[in-house]
């Protein structure tokens, strides 16, 4: 049976309660507009997995200090910041079932207030002389936006390859995660080569989880988004991208077509989801999701079990046999 998040987060749990008052600290203001647009964002909390990421990283390898608290801090803010640049970015109205930013309060007022939490994160570092800490996260931010912008300069000529999709997923998801894994272990002070390793570790959770988020599109009732949400935006994923190399060239000129011109025909989408089904797309998908989860496994046993380490792998199977 499949732990459950709160099952998981029993090695941290007075740990993430801690954190909620850090993470409140860190955006407390005495701007009224500001202070209301910080308490909308408090009250959406999901589902905490990037602090979980961070605490159980540090308690794998050592103690969770001070320095933890501060790693996942920084992650949650500049990780917040990238998304309400995103929902602008992308004109979206919504996010995880609520009202975005810039659907209450308009573009102009989401983009500062991105601005604002982008800047708490980074005085949040520079206040307690967190080089190291600034330094993993902000490339990670940096990797983010490179592969948001790669798929989209991708996207606009449908030309992407195995190679491309997964440098892209490297960048645009894995980054993060991989950020997570590896300030939990900086930040409880472990030598170079176990932060490296804890990086690889959550570079490997990171493909697989966005390879999971991908599958998702070609799911069905029990997905936990709508199908063909990806192919709306021209997002081309792993298991189009396979069965695209596999088919006829009449059967491939016809996929891109549904891609390009008409993916918001119910129709359509629904035609080319099934294709992609029945031509092994998803099979080719999971297989490849779970190589990547077998790789951060077998970095993660060779750590000492501990219930962190436990935990850590329950999260990882949790991320890949999650519904939504």
């Amino acid at each position: 049976m499949n732990a459950t998040l709160d099952q998981i987060q029993t090695p941290i749990a007075r740990e993430l309660v801690e954190f909620e008052k850090h993470f409140r600290a860190a955006v407390s203001t005495r701007v009224a507009l500001l202070d209301k647009v910080m308490q909308y964002i408090l009250r959406r909390k999901g589902k905490q997995m990037r602090p979980m990421f961070v605490f159980l990283s540090a308690g794998t390898v050592g103690e969770i200090g001070p320095a933890a608290y501060r790693a996942a801090a920084l992650i949650e803010l500049l990780h917040t910041a990238t998304l309400i640049h995103d929902d602008v970015v992308d004109d979206a109205d919504e996010r995880r079932g609520f009202f975005s930013l810039n659907a209450l309060w308009k573009n102009k007022i989401a983009v500062l207030v991105g601005d604002f939490l982008l800047s708490r994160g980074l005085l949040t570092a520079l206040e307690a002389e967190d080089y190291r800490l600034l330094k993993i996260v902000s490339t990670a931010v940096k990797m983010m936006s490179e592969g948001e912008l790669l798929q989209m300069e991708k996207s606009r000529t449908l030309n992407i390859d195995e190679p491309v999709y997964f440098e892209i997923i490297r960048h645009k998801t894995a980054s993060l995660i991989a950020a997570c894994c590896e300030s939990g272990a900086a930040a409880a002070g472990a030598p170079d080569d176990v932060v490296q390793k804890m990086r690889d570790f959550g570079e490997n959770v990171g493909m697989a989880f966005q390879i999971k988020d991908d599958l998702f599109d070609y799911g069905g009732a029990d997905a936990g988004k709508p199908v063909g949400i990806d192919l709306k935006e021209k997002k081309i994923t792993l298991p189009l991208i396979h069965v695209m190399n596999q088919c006829s060239w009449t059967e491939r000129r016809k996929l891109i077509q549904v891609v390009k011109n008409h993916n918001h025909d119910k129709k359509k989408v629904a035609w080319l989801t099934r294709f992609v089904r029945e031509r092994g797309g998803m099979d080719y998908s999971v297989k490849t999701m779970n190589e990547y989860t077998d790789k951060a496994l077998k970095i993660l046993y060779s750590f000492p079990e501990n219930p962190s380490r436990k935990s850590l792998q329950d999260l990882v199977e949790y991320t890949v046999k999650r519904n939504k």
